[in-house]
């Protein structure tokens, strides 16, 4: 199996890191794939859950102490849960410089020292937010990732950023080859959430490749530093991200988005009663 490299968007706050470790520690833990998770967000807090809680020291604090020739895979790549590889980019000091800068640094860095090895499966890059321009869409801009998975909600504000992610991606598509391969659902338990993310997939020309159910389980175990699979694989929400992680491994629906206009996303809104 080729490797496959998949950047994870959607708007701030929405879970995608939560989705992100769940979903890979499901891949490793249930189907056996061998899985790297590169955080590209400067709180770097895509990894500590498979890390056990930990963050790790970033690749932007290790190059500011020690210079980019210093840098080797031992000195900032992690193993966590499922013999998952972990490495998060960092940022620039608060205040001081372009936090999207130390996205394509590290990413950078890390092709050079061949990071995402041939005896992977996924590489997941956990994005920063719904911020599609700059350092950020770099995974989509520049081909490092080919395909993209959006995390969002019934609720207006997490549909309005993936329609805006849609719209990035439709301007890099053609020039990197990147397609969407559908949109997460990770549930806020609102009205009509599964009809109204249906009729947006399928207006947008996607699929909600999976619906994961709201769970306190998924709290209970990062409260004790663990994904829901290494906290307990016998719960259901485990079950739940072993579908997740089924269907995108067998994913082969991959498409250039069809983002909406404003005004027809604001009449399905209007249609759903949708509200923040």
């Amino acid at each position: 199996m080729a490797l496959r490299k998949v950047a994870i968007y959607g708007k701030g706050g929405i879970g995608k890191s939560t989705t992100t470790q769940n979903t890979a520690a499901a891949m490793a833990y249930f189907h056996g794939q061998k899985v790297f998770i590169h955080g590209c967000d400067p709180k770097a807090d895509s990894t500590r859950l498979i890390l056990g809680g930990k963050m790790q020291e970033t690749l932007m604090d290790v190059l500011r102490s020690n210079g980019a020739e210093k840098i080797t895979l031992d000195s900032v790549v992690r193993r966590g849960f499922g013999d998952i590889l972990c490495v998060e980019s960092g940022g620039p000091d608060p205040g001081v410089g372009c936090a999207g800068r130390g996205v394509i640094t590290a990413i950078d860095l890390m092709e050079e020292r061949n990071a995402y090895a041939d005896d992977l499966n996924f590489v997941f890059f956990d994005v920063l937010g719904d911020v599609v321009c700059g350092g950020f869409a770099m995974p989509i801009r520049d081909g490092k990732a080919q395909e993209v998975y959006i995390v969002a909600s019934g609720e207006m504000m997490a549909v309005y950023a993936a329609n805006n992610i849609c719209r990035g991606l439709l301007k890099y598509a053609k020039q990197s080859g990147v397609r969407l391969g559908g949109v997460i659902c990770n549930s806020r338990n609102v009205d009509k959430e599964r009809e109204f993310l249906d009729e947006f997939t399928a207006a947008i020309g996607t699929q909600m490749i999976y619906f994961v159910p709201r769970d306190n389980m998924v709290q209970k175990a990062e409260f004790n530093k663990k994904t829901v699979t290494e906290y307990d694989p016998s719960e259901n929400q485990a079950l739940e991200y072993k579908s997740l992680a089924r269907k995108i491994i067998d994913n082969e629906s991959f498409v250039i988005p069809k983002p909406l206009t404003m005004d027809e996303l604001e009449a399905m809104v209007v249609k759903y009663g949708i509200s923040d």
